[in-house]
């Protein structure tokens, strides 16, 4: 039916916008901390990261749902992802000399960063849209699409604005704490 699958298409439309800003959102606070080569390094490492999770993630879909205490542990990971950020980001735009020390680790250390919050905030996402998408599997591959451009783009935009205005740090971090707490209350929720 014509007008179902136009229903599903919005559903997936809309929940990709909401979803896909969490993660682009660390990527990009993850990414303005470094120049601008390395910034694009980043993006798209945390970008392709993103994109095999979300393909390995939409093929486990139907076993995944059936997990309970993962969107827990996700929670938790998201926790430690905002203290990392404040460490990392927050705190270390409020240093004086403001200068950071890139190398190897530092850098590898950002790409675990968001792998950590890709895992956790793909999962959301892939939930989200294979529930919408139902048994509509062209619509499910268009999700997925459509989430990693949303993704790529808001990244991007995200680590400048960073740059630009530090505030935008500071509500990007709100944002990753609602949903890590968000994700353990759901799962908190299903054990009491």
């Amino acid at each position: 039916m014509l007008s179902e699958q136009v229903i599903i298409f919005f559903q997936i439309v809309f929940i990709d916008l909401v979803l896909a800003g969490d993660n682009a959102i660390i990527i990009g606070m993850v990414a303005s901390q470094f120049p601008l080569e390395k910034r694009k390094k980043i993006i798209f490492f945390g970008i392709g990261a993103a994109v095999i999770l979300r393909i390995i993630l939409t093929l486990l879909t139907a076993y995944l749902l059936q997990i309970k205490g993962l969107r827990l542990i996700g929670g938790l990971a998201l926790l430690y992802i905002v203290y990392k950020l404040y460490v990392d980001v927050i705190r270390n735009e409020n240093n004086e000399d403001n200068k950071i020390k890139v190398d190897d680790s530092s850098f590898l250390k950002a790409i675990w960063t968001i792998l950590i919050a890709d895992f956790t905030m793909s999962l959301d996402n892939v939930l989200g849209v294979a529930g919408a998408a139902k048994d509509h599997y062209f619509l499910l591959v268009f999700g997925l699409v459509l989430s990693i451009v949303l993704m790529a783009t808001a990244a991007t935009l995200i680590s400048n604005w960073i740059k630009k205005y530090k505030w935008i740090g500071w509500v990007g971090l709100v944002a990753i704490l609602i949903v890590a707490i968000e994700l353990i209350y759901t799962d908190l929720k299903l054990f009491i």
